[in-house]
């Protein structure tokens, strides 16, 4: 009984200095200031983190829309700063519809993702495109806030 005391006690030890680790980590200002981890330069992390790797689209809509177009050219900008990255923009669709249906339209969705970024400066032999249409959901649900969520476009450092 005494043994599990202790090593319950050990445990909870453990876990307080691990903790106690990360808050001295971003006091002192080492490593990300979001996260207390480094995050590497040209790398998906890094995209993700400083500057977005996704933009969203209108139901049964390919074209770019108005507030996505700064997420594009942020990427476009970072991709000229990192000019040995590679991406893959990968298309998606909501739920509804045929598989058929969604696979076009999320290489549609991808196409223009990509045709943007070119636009920006990239070379189009960086990118390339996929679509997955519906079979990955970003977010599971039948319901507007869902689908909006799956109807969009990521760029994925390869």
């Amino acid at each position: 009984m005494r043994t599990t005391k202790a090593l319950g006690a050990f445990a909870a030890l453990a876990l307080l200095a691990a903790c106690e680790s990360a808050t001295d980590t971003a006091a002192t200002g080492a490593g990300a200031a979001t996260t207390g981890s480094t995050i590497r330069p040209g790398t998906q992390e890094d995209l993700v983190a400083n500057i977005g790797d996704r933009v969203f689209f209108d139901t049964d809509s390919s074209v770019i829309r108005a507030d996505q177009r700064p997420v594009l050219q942020r990427q476009a900008g970072w991709m000229q700063q990192h000019a040995a990255a590679t991406v893959q923009v990968e298309g998606h669709a909501d739920e509804r519809g045929t598989r058929e249906y969604n696979l076009a339209l999320g290489q549609r969705r991808a196409n223009a993702a990509r045709d943007a970024l070119v636009a920006g400066g990239v070379a189009g032999g960086r990118i390339t495109t996929i679509s997955y249409g519906k079979d990955r959901p970003a977010a599971l649900g039948s319901t507007e806030e869902a689908w909006a969520q799956n109807r969009r476009a990521v760029t994925v450092v390869r």
